[in-house]
């Protein structure tokens, strides 16, 4: 587990909107992605019949319509241990592999750090 005081405070500022997202929509998954000029967009799961889509992609799908052009890091807020590989390449297509993806329990405690590569 990472110490989520140890984390720079832009990193835990994401991981905290995640952890909100999640809370505040009563969703399975609250994610944050923060793009190259510093802006963040949260989003949770959406779990509609003709559209599934995770929060992480959510939060891509949100900065890429935003005119993002690419990202510096994503945070997830989930019950699983790791990032899905949907998740991870989402995070590649407009950040690239070395995009960090932080990956949180339900109370914030950022459990990995793995790479969208």
């Amino acid at each position: 587990m990472t110490d989520s005081s140890a984390l720079d405070p832009e990193d835990r500022k994401i991981v905290t909107l995640a952890r909100s997202a999640r809370a505040r929509n009563g969703v399975p998954e609250g994610a944050a992605v923060r793009d190259e000029t510093g802006r963040t967009y949260v989003a949770g799961t959406v779990a509609l019949d003709s559209l599934k889509l995770s929060a992480v992609q959510t939060a891509v799908a949100m900065a890429v319509a935003s005119g993002a052009t690419s990202l510096e890091a994503a945070a997830v807020v989930t019950e699983a241990e790791t990032a899905s590989d949907a998740d991870r390449a989402a995070v590649r297509d407009l950040g690239g592999a070395g995009t960090p993806v932080l990956v949180a329990g339900p109370d914030g405690t950022v459990r990995t750090t793995v790479t969208a590569g």
